[in-house]
């Protein structure tokens, strides 16, 4: 009976032997760094996530899995790999995982504005592209662009003739603010109930906790007790509640316009006009927290990072004067005729500034707005480079290690735009090497609002004036910020030097 027994236990010990091997056959696993117990790899991710990513990526490849708490984690790091998710395999990948942590707060419409739904996403993008993105609503809102260029021209003109230095960091993020709120909303920024110095704060403290790395992300049980121990919790909470105050006052204020049946149409009042008819959005009706969602996407995706490339831009030129001669040689060459002062650069001239076009590609190669692509969530099992992607696996496209891969940039630490000359990559996501806005079925909706609104603002500051570093600074420090965007950690303080006074 014994021997029956052990003969019995001996057979299940080797089926079960037989099954794991055949499991691990089928899922072969990407290689992973060694994690500690319960916290996996979470110690490894640093202040930059990206960087910390990229360096770990040198030693473990391309596809990485990484154990973040409970939540598995694969990143990808060359164009090979990002084209494969993003095109090859988008279908399998193009869902977002569910909304905790940083974002699962008490206003519902950050769910919606992160929505993981891809027919709600769907129906999202067409409504924006067709609204707003489009090239022609683009071209409409050139004289708000030239009205807000001409304010900032104005104040800067004022610094030089005083011989003070420029917060471009502030003055790009307050171009921004008042093309989009006007274009988008509908209301002038300044002036209005909504004008309020800490508005860049507001935007900055959110993409910051958009963008950070919280207990209860990686542990739905216990993580939450985490934050509010720490604080993070009441910083989301705060920052949410100021974000619904922002919103409350926008919505307001077209809710009494188009009472008194004042102004035009734009694409709030759409919106709300959509919501009172009960219109159908991918899985169910429009409402109120549809339109903050919106607007979140709106103000936190279209204001913060045109503004961000524009810092980083005027920063590498400042650093690189034989860039920073021929773009503005080429600006002033092509604009010809003696200088006036009151001259816009338009839409079409920025056109035809195709170094000005190298630079910025550069800018967004050197410093991608969004380094690691917002995370997507694994809907069914597909395979990268022979490893198996499982569902429900969080899937991160490091761009800023793709910008940095020497297989496909030469002397990628170095501020090049030639390298860009006679190459045909764009940013429109199908050159898997560049790709500020993102690719596949997930990528941004406002690809040329966003490249003619950086074209169009530096052109115009190129023109005006030269750019010196601040008296007694002997380089600009390029540290970035922590957060869901790659900004400038510091400020970035230049001398303008107006073009009449060379």
């Amino acid at each position: 009976m014994a021997v029956i027994w052990l003969l019995s236990l001996s057979f299940l010990i080797f089926i079960l032997l037989a099954a794991v091997v055949k499991h691990t056959k089928r899922w072969r696993l990407p290689p992973s760094p060694p994690g500690l117990p319960i916290i996996g790899n979470l110690h490894q991710l640093g202040e930059l996530p990206h960087q910390s990513l990229w360096k770990l990526s040198k030693k473990y490849g391309p596809v990485m899995l990484l154990k973040l708490g409970r939540a598995s984690t694969v990143v990808v790091s060359t164009p090979e790999t990002a084209k494969q998710v993003l095109k090859d395999y988008d279908l399998h990948c193009c869902s977002r995982p569910s909304v905790e942590g940083t974002r699962k707060l008490s206003y519902n419409y950050c769910d919606i504005a992160f929505s993981k739904f891809d027919d709600y996403w769907k129906e999202l993008r067409k409504l924006c592209v067709k609204e707003i993105f489009n090239t022609k609503r683009v071209h409409s809102m050139q004289p708000i662009k030239e009205m807000e260029m001409k304010k900032l021209i104005n104040s800067i003109t004022e610094s030089a003739f005083e011989k003070t230095p420029v917060n471009l960091s502030e003055k790009f993020l307050s171009l921004n603010v008042g093309v989009i709120c006007k274009a988008a909303f509908g209301v002038s920024f300044q002036g209005s109930v909504l004008d309020n110095e800490k508005f860049p704060d507001l935007v900055h403290e959110a993409l910051e906790m958009l963008g950070s790395f919280s207990a209860s992300d990686f542990f739905p049980y216990i993580g939450w007790i985490v934050d509010w121990f720490t604080g993070l919790h009441a910083r989301r909470e705060r920052s949410v509640r100021d974000l619904d105050a922002f919103y409350e006052q926008m919505i307001g204020l077209h809710v009494q316009k188009n009472r008194e049946g004042r102004g035009e149409d734009d694409f709030v009042d759409l919106l709300l006009r959509l919501e009172k008819e009960e219109a159908v959005l991918g899985y169910g009706k429009l409402t109120r927290n549809h339109i903050k969602g919106v607007l979140m996407n709106i103000l936190l995706g279209g204001i913060n990072t045109s503004a961000i490339s524009m810092t980083w831009a005027m920063a590498e030129l400042a650093r690189n004067p034989r860039v920073m001669k021929k773009v503005q040689s080429e600006i002033r060459d092509k604009i010809g005729g003696n200088y006036n002062k009151s001259r816009i650069i338009s839409l079409d001239e920025t056109d035809q500034l195709h170094y000005l076009k190298m630079v910025i590609k550069e800018t967004w190669r050197s410093h991608p707005v969004s380094p690691l692509l917002v995370p997507r969530e694994v809907t069914s099992e597909f395979k990268i480079n022979g490893y198996t992607i499982q569902p429900k696996t969080r899937l991160h496209v490091n761009v800023w290690a793709i910008g940095r891969d020497p297989e496909v940039w030469k002397d990628p630490e170095e501020f090049i735009p030639e390298r860009f000359m006679d190459c045909d990559i764009d940013v429109k996501g199908q050159h898997f090497e560049l790709l500020p806005f993102g690719g596949g079925r997930r990528i941004c909706p406002a690809v040329y609002m966003g490249t003619t609104n950086v074209e169009f603002a530096l052109a115009n500051l190129l023109y005006h004036f030269d750019w010196k570093l601040p008296q007694g600074v002997e380089d600009i420090d390029m540290d970035e910020g922590s957060g869901l965007t790659s900004h400038k950690k510091h400020d970035l303080l230049l001398a303008p030097v107006n073009y009449s006074d060379l």
